[in-house]
């Protein structure tokens, strides 16, 4: 029982901790941007950043829909407490680590930026010079957020939600951070190789996949799936919404991704990405249909 208690209680001190070290962080006054701000770019980023943030709901309903009826609000609120957990730890260290000062091009110093210091006095991040620090870095907190999101699905119904929370902490500092320094900031080493990520293709993407399969391949395969025992989805109208939501919230991720400098690019890139997924969407669809028509009278929705 008092196990149990001290389970509860060290969140709480940790998050306490981080309080009372935030307030000897002194405060700075704004960044003059002397008239270089342009109040479209940063309309813009404003509503690709709703747009990413709304992706992590969708990813609660697109893997909670797929689950056991009994696992449905513990799958959908691992892929929700992302956003808190990932905030605070972007907030002390995780930005800073990210695209703070260059330490031998694997990792931003972590003092640079700890507990967002200079970020809203400072000057605008150098690829993107046309809106606040700030706002870039929410921005890219977004990305953060969704990342230990995706590697849900390989872990749902067989993981401790505390074990996950550890796992998203650890993740955020040691995996997706150093990745972000590789790739985004102008001096980490992959892209002094000349490596484009343009929206998360190496950091979220590949980040969280190799993570599910890691997830995977430790907890083996499925009780389940060795005893051919069939387990129905919980809710497919919660898959379909989920698909929904991220389908909308990935023209901000793309898009947002290339609002920086080109925003007259913007209406492309949201015809491109819609036209693409759209082709794929279908494609899938009638080449199942195609394979599966034999043995089914009907499309499976998943």
């Amino acid at each position: 029982m008092s196990m149990i208690k001290t389970k509860q209680i060290v969140p709480f001190f940790v998050l306490i901790a981080i309080a009372v070290a935030a307030i000897f962080i002194p405060s700075l006054p704004l960044f003059n941007d002397n008239g270089k701000y342009n109040a479209a770019d940063i309309a813009w980023l404003i509503v690709a950043t709703a747009l990413v943030f709304l992706m992590t709901p969708g990813l609660a309903f697109f893997y909670g829909g797929m689950v056991h009826r009994k696992n449905v609000l513990s799958t959908m609120i691992k892929s929700l407490i992302a956003t808190g957990v990932v905030s605070v730890v972007w907030v002390v260290v995780g930005y800073s680590l990210s695209f703070g000062k260059d330490i031998g091009g694997f990792i931003g110093n972590p003092g640079t930026h700890l507990f967002f210091k200079d970020v809203a006095s400072g000057a605008p991040w150098s690829l993107a010079p046309t809106i606040p620090l700030t706002l870039f870095a929410l921005f890219q907190l977004m990305f953060a957020v969704i990342t230990p999101g995706l590697v849900v699905g390989a872990v749902a119904e067989r993981i401790r939600f505390t074990a996950y929370i550890l796992f998203t902490v650890l993740f955020s500092i040691l995996v997706y951070a150093p990745l972000a320094h590789w790739s985004w900031h102008p001096d980490g080493f992959l892209a002094k190789m000349g490596a484009l990520d343009f929206a998360g293709g190496t950091v979220v993407h590949i980040s969280a996949g190799c993570a599910a399969l890691a997830g995977a391949l430790v907890l083996k395969r499925r009780k389940v799936h060795i005893a051919n025992t069939e387990i129905p989805p919980a809710n497919i109208p919660y898959v379909l919404i989920g698909t929904g939501l991220l389908w909308f919230g990935w023209f901000g991720f793309n898009a947002g991704s290339a609002g920086f400098r080109f925003l007259y690019r913007c209406s492309g890139w949201f015809g491109s990405y819609n036209s693409g997924g759209r082709i794929c969407c279908h494609s899938s669809k009638y080449f199942y249909r195609s394979c599966s028509g034999n043995y089914f009278k009907y499309c499976h929705i998943l």
